[in-house]
This record gives C-alpha cells, sequence and structure tokens, in this order.
C-alpha cells in the first residue's frame, strides 16, 4: 500500500515520508508536498526483493557507494519501523505502508 503525499527527508536527495506519518522524522520544513503523480507511484515496480534492513533512512542513500540499488528493493529501516521501496524511476527511497 502507499500513500496519496509525501515529504522530502531532510539531508537527503531522495528518500520521501508519508505526510501521514506520525512519529518524529527529519523532513524538510519548506513545506513541499509530493503527490502520488508526481512521483509516478502507478508505475511503481510488482517485483520487490526483500533486503538487509537498514539503522536509520539517511544510510538508505549511502547504498549506492557499497550496495547499488536496484528497482523494487525494499528496506525496513529500524529506526522509523517502516519500510521503503527503491524506485529507479525517481533514483529515490519512498516509504511503502508494509510493515516489516
Amino acid at each position: 500500500m502507499l500513500f496519496s503525499n509525501y515529504k522530502k527527508m531532510a539531508g537527503t536527495s531522495a528518500v520521501f515520508i508519508s505526510t501521514e506519518y506520525t512519529q518524529a522524522s527529519p523532513v524538510e520544513r519548506d513545506g513541499l508536498i509530493w503527490s502520488e503523480e508526481e512521483l509516478h507511484l502507478a508505475e511503481l515496480p510488482n517485483t520487490r526483493q526483500d533486503k538487509p534492513s537498514m539503522s536509520n533512512a539517511i544510510a538508505l542513500e549511502g547504498l549506492e557507494d557499497y550496495d547499488i540499488p536496484s528497482n523494487g528493493d525494499v528496506r525496513y529501516v529500524e529506526s522509523m519501523d517502516v519500510n521503503f521501496i527503491y524506485f529507479e524511476k525517481i533514483r529515490g527511497w519512498i516509504q511503502i505502508a508494509e510493515r516489516h
């Protein structure tokens, strides 16, 4: 399941957190909100690959240096208790509602 609107995580170039996420989160405070249409979520891959969990969402961007993500990779982020899927079209990670 996906959400309707997202905010970009502060300090990252492409990690998107649902605006419905109610826990403390480091989202950008500029007020910009991306819709599912703007993020092309209807085109997310149906095939998904579970990958090892990450301690925090900022670590997702560091993967490009040692474990290049593939379209459909899913990573559980422990500090937030949520999953993110890598979407090659936007070269970014998007929070999904499925639980670990």
